[in-house]
């Protein structure tokens, strides 16, 4: 399972790994101190993904969301329902011949979407039942420019940053004891972050997300272009001095960066660690991915690096403060 794949990768570079009961994924690579510091440096690796609600006569299966799925992007999908067994699935769109005019500029509702997995209702219900998952079929795909698409890479581009990280640490010496934390469940309400900043008492966090990628339909004060570099946020629960800190340290190294502007709760983990315990002074570093939350978000693999080659630095660099 996925748990255990990024286990091993985290085995290569940290002095302990375990998976704690909520799937989440914790590697601790120890600092040199004496009186080392916390750093949890966090990225989730869930993904948006579909549960299903109903069973027909048919053998058609009814679904809800998990997640934040847009029904627009999901027709004519290929799905891999988790039931009994793995089940190859498609949801089903109408074909254009059969659709009448005065319902063709109509948005498709996803209660009237189906899953199709090719058989009737009796055999459907031998191998699924109600509250199985459905993830999508989607597997990463190279493109030119070092560019990848597929789906996860909300977050699992934040995950490979993570493993970055770590490389770049193994060159660094450094004091604190760092913890990277590969979490679960944040599509579902940031639900792996709350046990991580309970179980481990930081002194800094820092979040690995995604944020959104230039498109051409989208305004240009939001997004951010792939290839130039990690997206720095900046906002009221993120800590002042620390994202000061790293932008400057960003631009002494010369390593690639842009400005996120975040005005709320930035709809990340960094939410959780800015009010977990006593609240931890906070960081966010996103990757720039287009088309977020469809089967073909895209990422850039020199953001990935810089975001990794950032934060480890500023981790190496960083003193306790008493």
């Amino acid at each position: 399972m996925a748990a255990e794949k990024i286990a091993d990768l985290f085995r290569k570079y940290c002095d302990e790994v375990k998976i704690d009961k909520f799937f989440n994924v914790i590697g601790l690579k120890k600092g040199q101190s004496k009186n080392p510091g916390n750093v949890l440096v966090t990225a989730h690796y869930d993904e948006i993904g579909l549960i299903v609600t109903g069973i027909e006569d048919s053998g058609f299966l009814r679904f809800a969301a998990a997640g934040g799925v847009d029904p627009k992007a999901i027709g004519a999908m290929e799905v891999t329902v988790h039931g009994r067994e793995e089940l190859f699935g498609v949801i089903g769109t109408k074909p254009p011949h059969l659709i009448p005019p005065e319902e063709k500029s109509k948005a498709v509702k996803m209660e009237d979407m189906r899953i199709d997995i090719g058989y009737d209702g009796e055999k459907a219900r031998q191998l699924v039942s109600i509250g199985d998952m459905v993830s999508f079929k989607n597997p990463p795909q190279e493109l030119l420019n070092n560019r990848i698409a597929g789906k996860s890479m909300d977050n699992r581009s934040g995950v490979a940053t993570l493993i970055e990280i770590l490389k770049e640490l193994k060159k660094l010496k450094h004091d604190d004891d760092v913890y990277v934390v590969a979490t679960v469940q944040e599509e579902l309400g940031l639900i792996g972050a709350f046990c991580a900043t309970y179980n481990i008492k930081a002194d800094l966090g820092i979040v690995i997300d995604v944020c959104h990628g230039d498109m051409p339909d989208a305004p240009s004060d939001e997004t951010f272009p792939l290839g130039n570099g990690v997206a720095v946020a900046v906002g009221p629960i993120l800590s002042r001095k620390d994202t000061k800190a790293i932008i400057k340290l960003a631009k002494s190294e010369k390593i690639p960066y842009q400005i996120d502007p975040e005005t709320a709760d930035t709809g990340t983990e960094a939410a959780v660690h800015s009010v977990a315990r006593e609240g931890i002074p906070v960081i966010l570093l996103s990757i720039p991915s287009k088309y977020m939350h469809t089967t073909v978000e895209m990422v850039q693999i020199d953001d990935i690096i810089s975001a990794g080659r950032l934060a480890a630095r500023y981790i190496a660099g960083r003193v306790k403060e008493w």
